[in-house]
């Protein structure tokens, strides 16, 4: 099986070879600005995803260890990519919105939870990281 998406247009679609398992939530001042709100992700290691359409994609490095990527004609967003050397490089998070057909993935943790706005919940219990947790596994070494 394999679950695609796309961007608002049409003119950047993905192919993921593996269907997700899970997706998570991210409460980051970047990813609220990037996403308007509440960034809902799933997470693609480099290998297992097929991107068409990449001419109209535009990347912005959001900081040290990753980019963003939106749709040139749209401007949707359409993945974080993590760039720093180690064992998360290359991996892909694409919106969940972007999906054809979310079908019934579970959400299951949230990053920088310290960060969150009060004003929101989710009805289940997740697995939740802080800012620091997040920094130790994602930020490249100093």
């Amino acid at each position: 099986m394999s679950k695609s998406g796309s961007c608002l247009c049409g003119a950047v679609t993905y192919t993921l070879a593996d269907d997700p398992k899970e997706f998570g939530a991210c409460h980051c001042n970047m990813c609220r600005k990037w996403s308007g709100g509440i960034f809902l992700g799933l997470e693609a290691p480099a290998e297992t995803v097929k991107v068409d359409g990449g001419e109209h994609l535009t990347t912005y490095p959001s900081s040290p260890w990753a980019e963003r990527a939106f749709c040139k004609i749209c401007g949707s967003s359409v993945y974080y990519r993590v760039t720093a050397p180690g064992p998360h490089e290359g991996t892909y998070h694409f919106g969940v919105g972007t999906l054809n057909d979310v079908g019934d993935v579970p959400l299951t943790g949230e990053l920088f939870i310290d960060e969150k706005p009060g004003g929101y919940s989710f009805a289940q219990k997740t697995h939740q990281m802080t800012t620091e947790e997040v920094m130790a596994m994602f930020a490249p070494p100093e």
